[in-house]
Order: C-alpha cells, then structure tokens, then sequence
C-alpha cells in the first residue's frame, strides 16, 4: 500500500521530520512562501498539506477542482492563515497544534516584561555601538515590575502560565479580563482578579500582556483609544497575534510618552515590520520566538503528525479546528 504523500512547507525538527518520513512520502519546500500557483498545484498532488503561518490557504487555493488534499495538520497552534469556512466547504479537515506552545509562548511573554521594563536592548545596543563609558547612578533606569499590576487580556492557557511565572519570578499582581469570567478555583490557583471591562483593565494594569486568539473580534483591539486610557508608565507586551495591535497608533502613543514601552513578538503584515516601530527604543521587537526552542518546535510537528495519523487512521483529530 503507498503512503499518503505529505507536502511540508517548511523544515522541521529532526525528531519529528524524521518520524513523519517514517509514516508518510513527504516532500519538503523549505525556502520563500510559496507562491499561490504552487500551493494550488499542491491541492491536486498532495494527499496533506502541512503549512505554517507564512501560508496563506485562502478559498482559490482550497476549491482547487479535483483536490486531491483532505487534510491540513497546521504546524502552529494559530490559523489565521487558513480559510476554515473554504476547508469545510471543501471537505477538508484542518488540524492545529495548540497545547504544544503554551510554555515557551509564556516564557517569552516574562522575557519581554523584562527586557522592556529593564531597558535590557536599548542598553544593550548602547552598548554595542560605543556609547557606554562606565557605569552611572541615573544611567539606563528601568522600573521594577515587583507588586505592579500585570494585566492579562484574556485568560486561557498561555495567559495562565504567564500569570504562574510572572508572579512567582517577578512579584507582581495578577489581573485579567476575557469575554467569561474563570472559575473561583482558577482565579484562586493563579491569585488573578476579574476585570469586568478591557478598559478598566488597561487603566488599571502597569503591564498589559495580550493573550487572545486572532481574528475580526479582536482585530486592533490595542487602538489609540485605549492606549490613552493607561498609565503614562505602563508597558504593552504581544505574545499572542499580530492583528490585535494597531501598529500605527502604538508607535504613535510611545513616540509621544503616552506609555512607556512595548514588547512584540508577533506583527500585523508579519514578517514586515512596521517602519515607525524600527526606530523607538523603548520598543523591543523579537522576530516571533515564542515557541522558538528545540523541545517546543518538535512536540509541534510530532503534534501535527499524530493528526495526520489519526486522520488516514479514519479517527478522530486531537485538534480539529475545522
């Protein structure tokens, strides 16, 4: 019996590369985003396709006609890039990886409360280019983050995690808003305090952490509006989605002082980056590390695999999203 025939769109770990060549006939295109003609090729002569963000599966790629393509195992837990209404229109399942992420994604959630609270890469590039002559007293001053409020726009398991770490490394207070209220149990287990309103969190948070899935409910979320509700010494940080931060208006509201800082990892027109943003230094910018380590990158792809496991084994998907 051949093997389904797996297109990977880009390489993965050698642990989970290596089991998906074990199971599967996989061609692997690592390089530029591939172009729309290619990936619709792809419908009619892949079995799976197996996309990261950088793929945008839109409804010409997915009515393809004669599709040969039934399953989607999405390396990554978001899907933004997948139009879900087209797959299911299609008859095409789709499969994300989100459990996998939730540490790492945490991890660099409290790595830029620190570096932007800490000013830890505008010191660091002062360093670097000459500028630092020895240490002075009012040289670089941060702000400690220990008993302020770190507010959590929304509260599954990634804000959880934050909440866990922040509060234990850093000594701050945890509050939060999302559209339902946790259970008394959780919010007792993390010592987190409902916020009944997005704006009253902002106004009240001294670090503003954003934690909620993509999408038009949250589309530029973080406006100029809100911004200018926070406290002039506040600090936004994104982990989370790109689209939920109005660019334009948050490099407007840190060129003026309106906040003091922000921390991204995730952007709007990723990988471009908006250009009023290059050039603030209280704004730390990573180039989407959140899940970025060897563990968290191969439990992703054996996740995505174990779908496509499931999926040719006629069963249930661990993740189906669609």
């Amino acid at each position: 019996m051949n093997k389904p025939k797996i297109l990977l769109t880009r390489a993965w770990p050698e642990k989970a590369l290596a089991y998906l060549e074990a199971h599967y006939d996989v061609t692997l295109k690592d390089g530029a985003s591939l172009s729309k003609s290619v990936l619709i090729a792809a419908m009619q002569d892949y079995d799976a396709l197996c996309p990261t963000l950088t793929d945008k599966l839109d409804a010409d790629i997915l009515s393809t006609p004669n599709a040969r393509v039934r399953m989607i195992a999405n390396f990554g837990a978001g899907f933004e890039h997948i139009d879900l209404k087209a797959a299911k229109a299609a008859g095409i399942a789709v499969s994300n990886t989100p459990g996998a992420l939730t540490e790492a994604t945490a991890e660099i959630a409290l790595l830029l409360m620190l570096m932007t609270s800490r000013r830890a890469s505008e010191a660091e590039r002062g360093l670097r280019s000459g500028q630092w002559d020895g240490w002075k007293p009012t040289q670089f001053l941060g702000q400690s983050l220990k008993g302020k409020t770190l507010g959590l726009v929304g509260f599954g398991r990634i804000a959880q995690s934050t909440a866990q770490k922040a509060k234990a490394a850093l000594g701050v207070e945890i509050a939060y808003y999302s559209r339902r209220q946790a259970a008394a149990e959780t919010e007792a287990e993390f010592g987190a305090r409902y916020v009944p309103s997005l704006e009253q969190l902002a106004a009240e948070s001294d670090v503003l952490s954003l934690h909620t899935p993509g999408g038009p409910d949250t589309k530029h979320l973080i406006n100029a509006a809100l911004l200018k509700a926070m406290k002039p010494t506040a600090i936004i940080i994104n982990t989370a989605r790109g689209s939920v931060v109005n660019e334009a208006d948050l490099a407007a509201a840190l060129k003026n002082g309106v906040i003091a800082a922000a921390g991204l990892d995730v952007y709007e027109q990723e990988p471009k980056i908006h250009l009023d943003l290059m050039g603030l230094e209280n704004a730390v910018l990573l180039p989407h590390l959140g899940s970025a380590t060897i563990e968290t990158r191969t439990d992703m792809g054996l996740r995505a695999a174990y779908n496509l496991d499931r999926f040719f084994a006629g069963e249930d998907l661990l993740d189906r999203i669609a």
